[in-house]
C-alpha cells in the first residue's frame, strides 16, 4: 500500500500536510469528545432520566439542528470556496472585504432568527415534540429551556464562521478545541449551579449559553492573532455575497433535509416510553465519538484543499485528496463501528450507570448504540463526500441526495419504530445515512470527479481481516462478566483492558498485512504552480 502525494495548488506556495492537519483536528476533537463523555456521565449520574432530561435534550437539539442550516452547514460550505477563489484570483484585500460582508450578513440574519425563535418557542416544542403534551409540565419545561438556549444558535454559528476562516489559513487548532469549552461549562453548571436551583436541569441550559460565549471568544482570538478578525461593516449585496447567499439557499435545502430527518425522529420519539429521548441522546453521543470525530475532522481538513484544487482545475490533486479522505475514513470508522456494536453494553454500563442512571437505562441505551453503530462508516464519510461537491461549487447534488435519504428515513421511522421502539429510530438513521453515502460516491465516480486510486480491494480486505480478529478479541474479553451487575471499578478496568486489546489486535493485524499507521494518515500536497 502506498500513500498518495498529489499536488495541491495554493497561492501560499507552501507544502500542506493534510495528515498533520487531520491529526491536529482529530486529536483536539478527541479531547473534546472525552470531555463530552465526562459531561454526559455527570448528567447521567445527577439527573433522573425522564420528564426534565427529555425536555432539556429536545430544547438543546433544536438550536443544534438549526446551526447546521447556518454557518456550520450551508453557509460555510458556500463561503469557503468563494473565499479561496477570491484570494487566488483577486488577492487578500478583496477576500477580506468578502469576509467582512459575509460575517455582517450572517450576524444580522441569525439575530433575527434567535429573536423569532424565543417568541415562537412554544410552537416549536409543540411541533417537534407533540407527545410531551401528554405528560404534565414536560412541554412547559422544554419551552422554558428552549428560550434559554436559543441564543446559542447565534454564538455557535459565528464560532463556526470564524473556524472556517481559520481552517482556510491552515489554522485548525482553535476551532477544533472550541467544543471542549462547551463541555467544560456544562460540567461546571451541573456540578456547581444545579444544586442552587429549584429545578436543577435548568442549569444545563445556562451552561450551554456560557459555553457558546467561550467558544466564540477562543475562535475570534485565533482570528485576531492572524489578522483575520472580521470588521463591523454595513451589509451590502456585493457580487461575492450574492453568490454565497444563492448557494447557501440551495445548500440549505440539502442540509435541511438531513436536519428535518432529525426533527421528525424527535416527533416519533416524543410518543415513545418515558426516557426514550434520553436513551437516544446518550446513544447518539457514543456514536458521535467515532463518527463525528472522524467525519468532522476529515471534512474540516480536506475542504480548503479540495476548494483550492477545484479553483486551480487540479483534477489529480482533487481526486487524490478525496481518495485519501475515504481511505482514512474506512481505516478508522469500520473498526470503530464493530467495536461500538460489540461493546455497547459495557460502554453504557461503565460510562453512565451510576447515580440516577439504572441498569435498565443501560440496557435500553445499548440497544440504540448497536443500531447507530451500523451507520458509523457512512456517517463518517457523508460530510467528506458532500464537501467534494460543494468545493466544486455544486451544491444541488448533495441536496437531491439528502432529499432521497430523508424520504427513506421517514419511511424507515414508520416501519421500524413499532417493532424496535427507540432503537428503530437509531437504525433508520444508520440505513438512511448509508444510502446517502453510497449515492454520493456513485455520482462522484460516474462524473469522473473522483476516480478511486489503485489498491482499494486490498485496503478493504485488510480492514475486514483486522476487524474479524479484533471482533474475536473483543468478544472474549467482553463476555467475561455481566457488566450491569459488576462494580464500578471492575467495569472500568475491564473496559480499559478490552478496548486496549481490541485496538492492539486491529493495528497489529494491519501491520502484519503491510499497513503502517503513518500510511493511514500521511498525505502531502505541493504547490503545483512551482
Amino acid at each position: 500500500m502506498t500513500s498518495p502525494h498529489p499536488e495541491d495548488s495554493g497561492k501560499e506556495g507552501s507544502q500542506t500536510r493534510l495528515g498533520r492537519g487531520l491529526l491536529t483536528v482529530s486529536g483536539l476533537t478527541f479531547i473534546s469528545r472525552i470531555l463530552g463523555l465526562i459531561r454526559d456521565m455527570v448528567i447521567a449520574s445527577m439527573f433522573a432520566l425522564g420528564t426534565f432530561t427529555d425536555a432539556f435534550f429536545v430544547a438543546f437539539k433544536i438550536p443544534n439542528v438549526l446551526r447546521r442550516l447556518t454557518a456550520e452547514g450551508a453557509f460555510t460550505q458556500a463561503f469557503v470556496p468563494e473565499f479561496n477563489f477570491l484570494r487566488k484570483k483577486e488577492g487578500e484585500v478583496a477576500a477580506a472585504a468578502l469576509r467582512d460582508q459575509a460575517c455582517a450578513w450572517l450576524a444580522l440574519g441569525l439575530s433575527g432568527i434567535v429573536l423569532l425563535g424565543v417568541i415562537v418557542a412554544p410552537v416549536l416544542v409543540l411541533v417537534l415534540a407533540p407527545g410531551f403534551a401528554e405528560t404534565t409540565g414536560k412541554q412547559a419545561a422544554a419551552t422554558d429551556m428552549l428560550r434559554i438556549v436559543f441564543p446559542y444558535l447565534l454564538l455557535i454559528s459565528l464560532t463556526a464562521f470564524g473556524g472556517a476562516l481559520l481552517n482556510s489559513f491552515g489554522r485548525f487548532a482553535a476551532f477544533a478545541f472550541a467544543p471542549a469549552l462547551l463541555n467544560i461549562c456544562m460540567i461546571g453548571a451541573a456540578l456547581w449551579l444545579a444544586p442552587l436551583l429549584t429545578q436543577p436541569v435548568y442549569a444545563l441550559a445556562l451552561g450551554v449559553v456560557a459555553g457558546g460565549f467561550a467558544q466564540m471568544l477562543v475562535v475570534f482570538f485565533g482570528l485576531q492573532r492572524i489578522g483575520q478578525m472580521p470588521k463591523a461593516v454595513r451589509p451590502k449585496l456585493a457580487p461575492g455575497v450574492r453568490r454565497i447567499l444563492l448557494r447557501t439557499g440551495q445548500g440549505t435545502l440539502g442540509v435541511a433535509a438531513a436536519q428535518l430527518s432529525i426533527a421528525i425522529s424527535l416527533v416519533f420519539a416524543s410518543f415513545l416510553e418515558e426516557g426514550s429521548v434520553s436513551w437516544l441522546y446518550f446513544a447518539d453521543r457514543l456514536m458521535e465519538l467515532p463518527a463525528g470525530m472522524i467525519g468532522a475532522a476529515l471534512a474540516t481538513v480536506a475542504l480548503p484543499t479540495l476548494a483550492r484544487c477545484s479553483a486551480a482545475e487540479d483534477q489529480a490533486g482533487f481526486t487524490a485528496a478525496l481518495d485519501w479522505g475515504m481511505r482514512t475514513a474506512m481505516f478508522l470508522a469500520v473498526p470503530a463501528a464493530v467495536a461500538l456494536a460489540l461493546l455497547a453494553e459495557p460502554l453504557c454500563a461503565t460510562l453512565f450507570q451510576r447515580g440516577e442512571f439504572s441498569a435498565a437505562d443501560t440496557d435500553e441505551t445499548a440497544k440504540a448504540v448497536i443500531a447507530y453503530a451500523v451507520g458509523v462508516p457512512a456517517l463518517a464519510s457523508v460530510r467528506l463526500l458532500a464537501a467534494g461537491f460543494t468545493s466544486r461549487l455544486d451544491v444541488m447534488t448533495p441536496v437531491k441526495i439528502s432529499i432521497v435519504a430523508l424520504i427513506a428515513a421517514v419511511g424507515l421511522y414508520a416501519a421500524l419504530t413499532p417493532h424496535l421502539a427507540h432503537a428503530g429510530l437509531a437504525l433508520a438513521v444508520s440505513i438512511s445515512a448509508s444510502l446517502n453515502a453510497v449515492l454520493l460516491l456513485i455520482i462522484h465516480i460516474r462524473r469522473a470527479s473522483y476516480r478511486p486510486q489503485p489498491g482499494w480491494l486490498g485496503v478493504l480486505l485488510r480492514i475486514a481481516i483486522a476487524c474479524l480478529v479484533m471482533g474475536l478479541v473483543l468478544r472474549i474479553y467482553a463476555d467475561k462478566s455481566q457488566w450491569t451487575l459488576a462494580s464500578e471499578f471492575d467495569r472500568i478496568w475491564r473496559l480499559a483492558l478490552t478496548i486496549s486489546a481490541g485496538a492492539a489486535s486491529y493495528f497489529l493485524v494491519l501491520r502484519l498485512s503491510g499497513v503502517r499507521l503513518a500510511q493511514i494518515f500521511e498525505f502531502r500536497a505541493k504547490d503545483s504552480s512551482r
